[in-house]
């Protein structure tokens, strides 16, 4: 009785890279079979791509047509100056911003980092949907 119960708080031998046979599987149990084991995927609640494609779209249109105006408009407010002259003005010739990146052939100027933004915007809006909805939380804006 001493050599079964030994066996079976005995830590696995090791034989090479393999686990060598343990004592314990000859002292388990024969009648107690497994539990069955059960596929369960976590699917979620709306489709991810769909939901990211449409909310960064919407995001990039809202910016371009709704708020750009006013987003320029805050923009020209906050040029730092110095002496009532902007920094350009008074002679600081690094101080004017690179002109190829904020080039566009948009008729009202939307660029590159325009895009950026507002589609970075759309992105944390849909990551946002997708973790609520998938967590079990019912957001109002859905229905």
């Amino acid at each position: 009785m001493a050599t079964s119960t030994a066996a079976v708080l005995s830590p696995p031998a090791v034989a090479g890279l393999r686990l060598a046979p343990s004592p314990r599987a000859a002292a388990s149990f024969r009648g107690v079979s497994p539990p069955a084991r059960r596929s369960v995927a976590a699917r979620a609640a709306l489709e991810p791509s769909v939901v990211i494609s449409l909310s960064t779209g919407l995001s990039l249109v809202m910016g371009r047509f709704v708020f750009f105006n006013f987003q320029r408009e805050n923009v020209a407010k906050q040029v730092p100056e110095q002496n009532g002259k902007t920094h350009f003005e008074a002679g600081d010739e690094r101080a004017k911003e690179f002109a190829g990146i904020l080039k566009s052939n948009d008729p009202v100027g939307f660029n590159l980092v325009d895009v950026l933004a507002w589609g970075s915007i759309g992105h944390i809006v849909a990551y946002y949907i997708l973790a609520t909805t998938s967590n079990g939380y019912d957001p109002p804006f859905f229905g």
